[in-house]
């Protein structure tokens, strides 16, 4: 059977590389909601609706390669943790999606904003699914055999030369 392979750029894995951008954006939408209602302008609402859309588009780039890593995840329990971020992760982008229409349509009121907080904490427990796989796990981390990478007893990185 052929060696499965994680989403890599210069040995480095995609997704942890992409997830950034859109919790930012996502969590963004939110705040320029909460400085609407404290009596900011209505740029505010228009931002937080292009956040969000950005935020969307974001996280759909950054689920493909976080599938291709999915894919190559061999070990059971890890595999079961990264079902779960999966899930989670599709879940939390519907509830943003949804919140997205309710702007679009002209939906005024704390039902948006409701709805997107729903998704932020929902993204708060995928994001340390997420974590779970990688620091708890190792999933997606090096082998310092392989690398020539390895640690002396301080913690400090150190290099193989030859």
């Amino acid at each position: 059977m052929p060696e499965r392979r994680s989403a890599r750029f210069g040995g480095h894995p995609l997704h942890p590389a992409l997830v950034g951008l859109p919790i930012g954006l996502l969590t963004f939408s939110l705040a320029a909601d909460v400085v609407r209602w404290l009596g900011g302008g209505t740029i505010w609402r228009e931002l937080a609706l292009y956040t969000l859309g950005a935020g969307i588009a974001g996280a759909l780039i950054a689920a493909v390669p976080g599938f291709i890593d999915y894919l190559a995840i061999t070990d059971v329990k890890v595999r079961d943790i990264a079902l779960a971020h999966m899930a989670t992760m599709l879940a939390v982008v519907g509830i943003f999606a949804f919140s997205f229409w309710l702007r679009w349509i002209g939906t005024m009121g704390a039902l948006p904003a409701g709805v997107s907080a729903l998704g932020l904490t929902l993204l708060g427990i995928g994001a340390w699914l997420g974590g779970e796989m990688v620091f708890v796990h190792g999933q997606g981390m090096s082998d310092p055999e392989r690398t020539g990478d390895s640690r002396d007893e301080t913690g400090s990185r150190r290099r193989r030369v030859a």
